[in-house]
């Protein structure tokens, strides 16, 4: 998983890169909020970003209040990252659309505790978004086939959307993810047999 780091100190920066190195995360590292920001609008943007609260160009809850005021449907989850520990601090920084508030110095053991929520967080949001794709695609589907069909009294072949008339089965395999395996019914097979001069089978309880 990728996680954007924007600090403009470089020890902190680099110390927090190897970090997370170490534990397998993907790191883009940002200097300033601006170039942060930047790298959150492209559309393969990280899943998780922290942020430093005090940074040249755009601070932390600026960042945060961009991205959530974008409404964009796919949003990153935000942590800020700062050394105030006021209620009324963190209180601003979540108002602002951090996910997450986490002072400095940084602990190693809870940032990577806090870090392991904000994967399970991006991957339910993730498998909730497949989902919800998935049952748009089949509503979808149902909504082609619903309203009146017209249909020839005569051969059943479908005119669809574009005025051509298809067979049935053409139809539906095209709007539905369903294949057809053919056989012939018993009265059809009556009257093919009786057409090519072919006596009918008994039937069993004669």
């Amino acid at each position: 998983m990728r996680i954007l780091i924007a600090e403009d100190e470089p020890v902190s920066r680099r110390l927090l890169q190897k970090t997370l190195e170490q534990w397998g995360y993907e790191v883009v590292i940002c200097e300033d909020g601006t170039t942060a920001w930047n790298a959150l609008q492209a559309p393969d943007a990280p899943n998780i970003a922290v942020l430093d609260w005090m940074m040249p160009g755009m601070d932390g809850p600026e960042i945060c209040r961009g991205v959530r005021e974008s409404g964009a449907p796919r949003q990153p989850y935000l942590m800020l990252l700062t050394s105030r520990t006021r209620m009324q601090d963190v209180v601003a920084g979540l108002k602002a659309g951090a996910d997450d508030y986490l002072t400095k110095p940084v602990d190693r053991e809870e940032l990577e505790a806090r870090l392991s929520v904000a994967a399970r967080v991006v991957q339910l949001q993730q498998r909730l978004a497949d989902r919800v794709s998935e049952l748009e695609e089949a509503i979808s589907r149902v909504r082609q086939l619903q309203g009146l069909l017209p249909i020839c009294a005569y051969c059943k072949r479908i005119r669809d959307d574009q005025n051509y008339w298809n067979q049935v089965e053409s139809y539906i395999a095209e709007h539905l993810d369903v294949r057809f395996s053919h056989g012939i019914c018993p009265s059809c097979l009556e009257t093919v047999l009786k057409e090519e001069g072919v006596q009918p089978p008994a039937a069993a309880n004669e």
